[in-house]
């Protein structure tokens, strides 16, 4: 296929480390949710060719219509939606046991709205008070919608890509400031009247003293020392101290097993996964749609990464952040796969880049 001659096969070979990694892992919590994850890599790969020969560029148009349908939802989950510890967060799919999580799909409905309207107004050449409320807007429903389930964690992270986006593509300082100053007064109010009781005492573990689940993270971490355990020896996980080990505590238990070394490899593909993603961003100057895809990835992948990396180490509060394409899950995995196969479509069918303008 002529496509394939500009496949960007670095990418692949980036994100194939997280795959190998995150399989021996899970391979060694459990043989039985190994054979799950080889499911939800197969579905990804299935996914990701699927979305790869799709001319986005093409179907821009669809993009308003999708995000509105997400918000839609989003709305349909306060009213309709299924209440599971205390949080209303899933949609029940009729006529089959499932359900769905709609604002998972946000984070990567936005991007592709934020490029879409970025496309279409481009900054001349920083984008001024007014417009930025205006793309804010998009920003701004999405996260009321979700910190209403109650969900602050992907509100937060949804916020934080929709302002990255923003900050990538070039906004009037001014505007920052602003925020930057609004943020800090506004802070101990939310925090006083509109935050849920379990948020503020999951805060006040963080600021105090951990709670169970970090104290046990902790210990495996600290018990990893330079070179890690063997797998025999990785009490903490083996002798079920270590909760959530497969997903929200995998990092944890990598730690563990592959010690100081370890985590410092991990942590060094991620910087060169979000590095490659800013790198491209920067270098598509006018493909603001690209632009967008590519910067909004990067902050992304950065934002996971380092919030489930320092709630596991009481640097930050817990909340459910799944460690990027290793931790144990089929949502987030094919989340991601979606999101790299638009890359690839994005790098590899410019052909239609004229079409639409963008020079």
């Amino acid at each position: 296929m002529q496509y394939l001659k500009k496949f960007d096969f670095f990418l692949l070979f980036l994100i194939l480390p997280f795959i190998i990694i995150s399989l021996v892992l899970i391979n060694e919590i459990s043989h039985k949710l190994f054979y799950k994850e080889l499911i939800y890599i197969g579905i990804g790969v299935f996914v990701f060719i699927t979305v790869y020969l799709i001319p986005i560029r093409k179907l821009l148009w669809l993009i308003p219509i999708i995000y509105w349908l997400n918000v839609v939802l989003l709305i349909a989950v306060d009213i309709f939606g299924v209440k599971i510890l205390g949080a209303k967060r899933w949609l029940r799919i009729p006529l089959v046991n499932a359900t769905i999580q709609p604002a998972e799909f946000m984070k990567t409905t936005l991007l592709l709205m934020l490029g879409y309207l970025i496309y279409k107004y481009p900054p001349r050449p920083l984008y001024s008070f007014k417009e930025f409320l205006r793309l804010s807007v998009y920003i701004i429903i999405p996260f009321i919608l979700i910190v209403k389930e109650p969900d602050l964690g992907t509100a937060l992270i949804t916020l934080i890509i929709g302002f990255g986006v923003l900050f990538i593509i070039g906004v009037d300082k001014k505007v920052w400031l602003g925020i930057g100053i609004f943020s800090i007064l506004f802070a101990p109010v939310y925090y006083k009247f509109f935050m849920k009781d379990y948020q503020k005492e999951r805060i006040e573990h963080f600021l105090n003293k951990p709670g169970y689940h970090v104290k046990q993270s902790i210990i495996a971490i600290g018990s990893g020392g330079l070179k890690g355990k063997s797998k025999k020896n990785a009490s903490q996980a083996n002798l079920k101290f270590l909760p959530i080990v497969s997903s929200d505590f995998i990092f944890a238990y990598l730690v563990e097993r592959f010690g100081f070394l370890g985590a410092l490899f991990v942590i060094g593909l991620y910087f060169l996964l979000v590095a490659y993603f800013i790198d491209k961003a920067e270098k598509l100057k006018d493909d603001y749609f690209a632009k967008v895809m590519y910067g909004g990835v990067g902050i992304m992948i950065f934002t996971y990464a380092f919030i489930n990396m320092a709630m596991t180490m009481d640097l930050a509060p817990v909340v459910g952040v799944p460690l990027p394409l290793i931790s144990h899950g089929g949502t987030s995995f094919i989340n991601f796969m979606i999101l790299f196969a638009i890359l690839e479509n994005l790098v590899s069918r410019k052909e239609f880049i004229h079409t639409y303008g963008v020079k």
